[in-house]
């Protein structure tokens, strides 16, 4: 059935992406599905029983639907949901952009694709196209590929060539920038008060070299362009989103961040958060994670009911279902690709920064600094697998001996700061791995830093740590 002629209530379901809990096709999103729901955003949850259930999972959704889309984050690095249960086996962007290869940047992209692609997964919301100019930017962080609009931009073409080459579209984000932001769109609505000109020679640089590498998709952010709207989020605003089609020239499928998340429907709920998003330009409503099937059909409902109210264009709603169409025809045949696990390993390596003199670690313990994730992360394996998780408010840290304690953005974080400080004047023989982005140190303590949590990453730090004498 073409968009055209698809029935109104057909229409509202085919520009949403739905989400469930667990490994297996529920009987009421089955039927979401066969009436036309555009498509499942896998999380966590979806993938937490390894990639076998996972390829029967979404065989099962495009036996229903065919044409359904079949979304998930998989950045690299930190934010990871096929490898949910462990490390990503690829460097996440930080790393790459401190690299600054190309070439392996573009295989990164590549690998993560043919896993996608290899289980099914049609759509990846990434690679993240930020510009991360505030070291205390709470959710975005070494997702980026750095703080350098150049840089970032053409690692960002060269990871989404990748990805798109082996059979899986990419989804640029977040759309018109989240970098220089101090809150985290899920919790609150951040602004943005920076003039058009230094959003051009910025935010929008690498979402230029997006469009010219053929991104299939970008997606929007939940913050607020006071420059151009003081008055909507990105998502639902229409003269935001048309820099993206006037000023860029994009021509392919807007997608919204989630909007269960607070920046987008707080105080005016999803359902209207939804109409609004359609009627400024997106074409593709991610509603969130478990949401339950009730709330898809009130959004369903509400997008009608603003057709009928004449607050949406029938023809809105067929121009985004036709883009998502185009999209899903125009993905390149899926072709097997990882990139050598030497080489990424070494990469790793490479982009350690070691600050100070790494002591002698003989039978130091391993410790984590307990500190939770940003919601894009989520609840997941990061570092070395410690010997214990430690409180950051406690008075005491385990043992006599050395220790390396692990940390995440502790620059952001000044009871762990005051955990370092205490540890420092012990006097105990220390080192200080920081797996989130480099900020402001100004500890005595040596430190290393990661650019990011991942497999590659956790090997190189742990070789560089038996070079002076730990072990396990």
């Amino acid at each position: 059935m073409t968009a055209s002629a698809a029935d109104l209530d057909t229409l509202a379901l085919r520009v949403l992406l739905g989400a469930f809990g667990g490994t297996s096709l529920p009987d009421d999103q089955r039927e979401l599905l066969a009436d036309g729901l555009g498509g499942i955003c896998l999380f966590g949850s979806n993938t937490a029983a390894g990639t076998g259930v996972l390829t029967e999972l979404t065989a099962a959704i495009r036996a229903v639907s065919p044409r359904a889309v079949i979304a998930v984050d998989e950045e690299g690095g930190d934010v990871t949901r096929l490898h949910a249960t462990g490390l990503s086996p690829v460097p996440g962007p930080a790393v790459l952009g401190a690299l600054d290869d190309l070439d392996l940047t573009h295989d990164v992209g590549r690998t993560v694709g043919a896993e996608l692609a290899a289980v099914g997964i049609t759509l990846d919301l990434g690679p993240v196209a930020d510009v991360n100019t505030n070291p205390d930017n709470p959710v975005i962080g070494t997702r980026s590929f750095g703080s350098e609009p150049g840089l970032v931009a053409r690692h960002v073409a060269a990871w989404t060539k990748g990805l798109q080459g082996a059979g899986v579209a990419a989804c640029v984000k977040h759309f018109p920038g989240h970098g220089d932001t101090a809150v985290d769109s899920h919790l609150a609505l951040p602004t943005v008060e920076v003039d058009l000109e230094t959003l051009a020679a910025r935010e929008l640089v690498p979402f230029v070299a997006a469009v010219a590498a053929g991104a299939a998709t970008v997606m929007t952010s939940h913050i607020v362009l006071s420059a151009i709207d003081p008055d909507a989020p990105a998502t639902l605003s229409v003269p935001v989103l048309a820099l993206l089609r006037d000023r860029l020239g994009f021509e392919g499928v807007i997608v919204s961040d989630a909007l269960d998340m607070t920046g987008a429907s707080a105080g005016r709920g999803i359902p209207e958060a939804a109409v609004l998003a359609l009627a400024s330009g997106v074409d593709l409503l991610c509603l969130g994670s478990e949401l339950p099937v009730s709330t898809v059909r009130e959004v369903q409902s509400a997008i009608v009911a603003a057709v009928q109210a004449g607050r949406l264009g029938r023809g809105r709603l067929e121009e985004a279902v036709a883009r998502i169409d185009s999209m899903l025809a125009g993905l390149a045949k899926p072709s097997p690709y990882a990139a050598d696990a030497d080489r990424l390993l070494v990469a790793a390596r490479r982009a350690l920064v070691i600050e100070g003199e790494v002591p002698d670690l003989e039978g130091a313990l391993v410790l984590s600094v307990a500190t939770e994730a940003n919601i894009a992360v989520g609840d997941v394996a990061w570092g070395m697998a410690p010997d214990e998780v430690v409180n950051p408010a406690t008075d005491t840290l385990p043992g006599d001996g050395a220790v390396i304690i692990q940390v995440r953005d502790a620059h952001r974080r000044p009871d762990v700061g005051q955990l370092l400080h205490r540890l420092q004047e012990s006097q105990r023989s220390a080192v200080v791995v920081e797996w989130g982005w480099p900020g402001p140190y100004d500890g005595g303590l040596t430190r290393i830093c990661t650019r990011g949590v991942s497999g590659p990453g956790a090997r190189a730090v742990e070789a560089l740590l038996r070079e002076k004498g730990w072990t396990r």
